[in-house]
């Protein structure tokens, strides 16, 4: 009863307000009439080329902006009017302070401002002599006012006929010759103002590749000539402006490297010892980085004509090190003789270290779809810079306790579980043989070792310890693309201390105790990741990861030969997996997104396995796959999940499908909201005791589906989540009953990110 009424209540909160929301005219003062915006017309007697472009253009040059309309009606002015009264109230002030607009009125415009400034938009395109004249558009009985511009414009724009550089002795006008067959300009184009500041901004930065330290796009300047043509057509003139400094018409040459690999801000680079290593200077007092580690990540060389790409290039580089708070390139200009056509610059690299050692805590309270929650707690030692060559030592320890909570006959489950992780990074690498840095363009590709050991009990099931090593590279080829390959990767899990319960669902079910046998994985690892979504602001953002795994083969070649085969006594697993994620957002607005995803993978066991192992598996459901269901708790296919049993360990499977969408949208500053709709599942390629669980022709039909909302806190990219779902699509129900909406049961899931 109490829920009804508060539902009632807030839904009488929404109406009143949208009922006079539309009378806003009641509030406006006599005299005024709120502005409602504007429209542009364009008219000539001649055909206007890309006309909507143009009138969109125009429009946005027109100021103010109305108030926001929604639905119809304007409720940001309605809250700042209910809030003038001299008594608003508490409602009506914080209503306005969230929501509220102060009122556009008609003298808020300046329609002849508006015409020169859309007049002299018309030129800049070419269209010289045009008229603009603008109308008001009253409404007494709505107190509203709208403005209409006409824009006649002239036949046709002027014409592009030819683009020349105007002849000069000066090495300069050589150099800018040659980029001229790259002009954005073009012949036969019409005159347009913004493309000519884009040819100046084009010429000043191939300059400044050429070395041309102090050159400006501001020295050039644009001649046109109409004189030679009856028609409306001109010649375009580059030349250099007078008074141009000298200092701004010469090449610039890189004469001194200094490097400073432990600066502090504010100490004096003087007294320093200085070691020269491939003509640099590397200035510290004690060896803080080794000259010969770091050299490679500095494109800038002696002798060099002044180029901002390679500072550009050398600065991303030495960020990427992870050992340095700031990296400072800059540029002093020497002394040289005032006849000289040549000058000469001294570069400094001033580059501040992060704090050697450092320790960070984390302490997690954690939820999950499997109904386990607890306590988690994190604790990871970083020490930068190791061996005086960049190398950076993580050291990562975690133990947490979780208990699940209202779960049927196996509720008061508790889990335990601890674990170390180390990683040893080194910026370089390390290979057998030497290996050229110039085939890595972009970044110098890093070394990673890792090594690490968990141990997770839970009680009444079962005990299991894994043990993870690897060895690998990884290297960005360039923004957008990062590879890793780890061509050694080790795995071993030793299950143990099983009670009776979890034995009992290992023999019926002997599909998953062959996945538990082979739990000795060795084999190579590669990772490809395309991420567009760098670019925030862009319109279409894509990402795509693909997995590849193959496991054994190495350990096939050694093995003793017998059956199964092994390896230092161990059975180990001989599959093969790939899976590729792919992600595209779509941005409506700066605040509002539709994202999807597709994922598909696959793994098939050969050889020394039947099966693949449990941990290689794939599952479906949970806060980062379909959320109508709960972790593991979907398929494999049409299988029908045994309530009593909510560990799922089972339900896994080697082919997994899965579609998303997602519309997100701001609720309030960091508070976010999000409808959705997901769909997936997993299958095997083989019969297993799971009835319904092989994949077929009619996958579609087994597909999971469900739909929800969701809340989530983003505060500066630290996002908790909320999502509520209900499943709309029942795989495992009879044929012909599946579609079946059920949104009183609905699945909560809480996470830390977004789901992709």
């Amino acid at each position: 009863m109490l829920k009804t009424t508060v539902y009632k209540l807030l839904f009488l909160g929404m109406l009143i307000p949208l009922i006079h929301a539309c009378s806003v005219k009641h509030f406006i003062p006599e005299g005024k009439l709120l502005y409602t915006g504007a429209e542009v017309e364009l008219t000539s007697e001649d055909e206007i080329a890309n006309k909507k472009e143009l009138q969109s253009q125009l429009k946005g040059l027109i100021t103010p902006e109305p108030n926001s309309k929604f639905l119809g009606s304007r409720f940001g002015l309605y809250f700042y009017y209910k809030a003038q009264k001299e008594k608003p109230g508490f409602i009506n002030k914080f209503f306005n302070k969230r929501f509220g607009e102060e009122p556009v009125y008609l003298s808020d415009a300046d329609p002849f401002q508006t015409e020169e400034i859309l007049k002299n938009r018309l030129e800049n395109r070419g269209y010289f002599f045009s008229r603009v004249d603008h109308s008001v558009e009253e409404n007494q009985q709505k107190k509203t006012a709208k403005v209409f511009y006409t824009a006649r414009l002239p036949e046709e724009p002027y014409i592009l006929e030819s683009y020349q550089l105007d002849n000069d002795s000066l090495q300069i006008f050589k150099e800018i010759k040659e980029t001229l067959p790259d002009a954005v300009l073009k012949e036969g184009e019409p005159f347009n103002l913004s493309i000519m500041k884009l040819e100046r901004e084009r010429i000043d930065r191939e300059l400044k590749k050429r070395g041309y330290y102090n050159f400006s796009s501001n020295f050039l300047i644009f001649e046109a000539d109409t004189n030679q043509y009856d028609r409306k057509k001109f010649d375009l003139f580059l030349r250099l402006k007078q008074d141009v400094p000298e200092a701004g018409i010469k090449p610039y040459r890189v004469k001194r490297v200094n490097v400073y690999p432990n600066y502090v801000v504010g100490t004096d680079t003087l007294k320093r010892d200085s070691v020269r290593y491939e003509e640099k200077n590397y200035i510290q007092n004690v060896e803080f980085f080794k000259p010969k580690y770091l050299d490679p990540y500095i494109l800038l060389e002696e002798g060099e004509l002044y180029d901002p790409a390679a500072s550009s290039k050398t600065s991303r580089r030495l960020t990427s090190l992870g050992a340095y708070k700031f990296v400072n390139i800059r540029y002093d200009e020497l002394d040289s003789l005032s006849t000289d056509s040549l000058g000469y610059l001294e570069a400094n690299i001033f580059l501040s270290p992060l704090n050697k050692r450092s320790i960070r805590a984390e302490l997690q309270a954690v939820t999950k779809s499997n109904n386990f929650a607890g306590p988690h707690l994190a604790l990871t030692y970083t020490n930068r810079n190791l061996f005086h060559g960049g190398e950076i030592l993580n050291i990562s320890g975690k133990v947490g306790f979780e208990r699940q909570l209202a779960s049927g006959s196996q509720e008061g489950l508790t889990s335990t579980q601890f674990g170390v992780d180390t990683d040893l990074i080194f910026p370089r690498m390390l290979f057998p043989l030497k290996v050229n840095n110039d085939w890595f363009k972009y970044s110098i590709p890093k070394t990673k070792i890792s090594a690490g050991f968990e141990y997770l009990h839970r009680s009444d099931l079962f005990s299991l310890f894994s043990v993870t090593g690897s060895f690998g590279y990884i290297w960005r080829a360039n923004r957008y693309v990062t590879h890793e390959l780890n061509p050694f990767s080790v795995n071993y899990v030793r299950l143990s201390k099983t009670t009776e319960t979890f034995d009992d669902i290992l023999k019926a079910n002997p599909f998953l105790q062959s996945s538990f046998d082979q739990q000795f994985i060795a084999g190579l690892t590669y990772s490809f990741i395309y991420n567009g979504m760098v670019d925030v602001n862009k319109k279409h953002q894509f990402f795509a990861n693909t997995n590849f795994d193959l496991a054994g083969n190495t350990l096939d070649l050694l093995s003793n030969g017998e059956t199964p085969k092994r390896f230092l006594g161990l059975e180990f697993a001989q599959y093969v997996k790939i899976d590729t994620d792919l992600r595209y957002h779509f941005l409506l607005t700066d605040q509002q997104k539709i994202a999807t995803r597709l994922f598909a993978g696959i793994g098939i066991p050969y050889g020394n396995s039947e099966v693949m192992p449990f941990s290689r598996q794939f599952f479906a459901g949970g806060p980062y796959s379909v959320r109508a269901f709960r972790i593991r708790s979907l398929g494999p296919g049409s299988y029908e999940p045994d309530e009593e049993n909510v560990a799922h360990y089972d339900q896994v499977g080697n082919i997994r499908l899965e579609a998303n969408v997602e519309y997100r949208f701001p609720i309030y500053q960091f508070l976010k909201g999000a409808v959705f709709a997901d769909a997936g599942n997993v299958w095997n390629t083989k019969e297993t005791t799971l009835e319904g669980g092989k994949f077929s022709s009619d996958f579609i039909n087994e597909l999971g589906i469900g739909v929800g909302a969701g809340l989530r806190i983003d505060i500066q990219s630290f996002v908790i989540r909320f999502d509520l779902a209900a499943p709309v699509h029942i795989p495992w129900l009879p044929k012909g009953e599946r579609w079946d909406f059920r949104f009183d049961e609905p699945v909560l899931n809480f996470a830390i990110g977004y789901p992709f």
